[in-house]
């Protein structure tokens, strides 16, 4: 193993540990619970011994790790004061750790307007981008949790409904007028089981009807991007965010099957978090500036286009980039 590979096990296992699971660690590294778990298993390989194991509470140090973990923290500990004193040296340079579908969905394909305004500033996304993902804690982060004070700001609440393939459109023409879902193949996603904070099919079809039965069958996807995939080929019908299917609608690459206010408002908003040291430089102050607004154009957009709000401040409503209208056999 390198120098480099020996860090980021180090740092997932560091990480892991002190928020309790692989799931936690990967949300604030950016990158899946099986990399943070491929990150350790490589150095449980490297040094040929267990290292963490699963305990009733959680994750828990072997007896040859726990020997090591006060000087694990201390270290990782250090290198956040490192970081801090050499913040000089990437003046132009910003790590964000983001939700990782908001983040290829939503977020990349609007950077590049910031960029063309702003050709200096360099990203780190996720691990990935203009520059090399460092250790320490990234400037900011973006990701969909609950609202708690003094623990970030309210970007926006997306809204849930169904989309599918063009050619779907026509499939259900000719189906069941009364229930034109069922017998349909619907997909999934992994965190929508029995996660009342992602709701899905059963949620949407309890709420709005049109299948009698087997809602919760069919393809589990891990995240929104892979599934949207399938939905592009017309592999079924999927429950997710309007706003991450923005362009994918104005392309007519997927469509809505059902009429907009057929939605579930999300239950919990995207949220900023900026680190307190990362605060007072401008290169960041004008991203997230950038940020909250095109966010607030896309709060705006979603309540025109479902005609529903689900804040007090999102302002008129934004008339452009309307989604294109579903042909008559898809009003249901």
């Amino acid at each position: 193993m390198s120098g480099a590979t020996h860090l980021k096990s180090l740092q997932a296992l560091e990480m892991a540990l002190r928020l309790g699971s692989l799931a936690a660690a990967a949300g604030r590294l950016g990158i899946t619970p099986a990399a943070v778990g491929q990150r350790i298993r490589a150095l449980e390989l490297f040094l040929g011994t267990d290292l963490l194991h699963r305990g009733r509470s959680g994750l828990q140090p072997t007896p040859d790790l726990v020997r090591a973990l006060p000087d694990l923290a201390t270290a990782f500990a250090a290198l956040d004061r490192v970081s801090e004193t050499l913040e000089f040296q990437r003046v132009t340079e910003l790590h964000i750790v983001a939700d990782p579908d908001w983040s290829e969905l939503w977020l990349l394909p609007r950077l590049a307007d910031f960029r063309a305004a702003h050709p200096s500033i360099r990203f780190c996304i996720n691990g990935a981008g203009d520059v090399p993902m460092r250790l320490g804690t990234p400037d900011c982060r973006i990701t969909c949790g609950p609202e708690r004070q003094g623990e970030g700001e309210v970007l926006y609440r997306d809204r849930l409904l169904p989309v599918t393939g063009p050619d779907n459109l026509r499939r259900m023409a000719d189906w069941d007028a009364q229930m034109p879902l069922e017998g349909m193949p619907l997909l999934h996603l992994e965190a929508q089981r029995d996660n009342p904070a992602c709701p899905g099919w059963p949620e949407w079809i309890d709420r709005f009807g049109h299948r009698r039965q087997g809602t919760g069958r069919g393809v589990h996807y891990r995240h929104a991007r892979l599934a949207l995939e399938a939905v592009r080929l017309n592999v079924g019908f999927l429950v997710c965010g309007l706003s991450l299917v923005r362009d994918d609608l104005r392309h007519g690459r997927i469509v809505l099957p059902y009429p907009p206010a057929q939605c579930l408002p999300a239950p919990l908003p995207y949220i900023l978090a900026i680190a307190p040291r990362s605060a007072p430089r401008p290169q960041l102050a004008r991203f997230c500036d950038w940020l909250r607004h095109e966010a607030s154009l896309t709060a705006r957009w979603l309540d025109h286009e479902t005609g529903q709000s689900v804040s007090s401040d999102n302002g008129p409503p934004v008339a452009s980039a309307r989604v294109p209208p579903r042909p008559d056999a898809a009003q249901g």
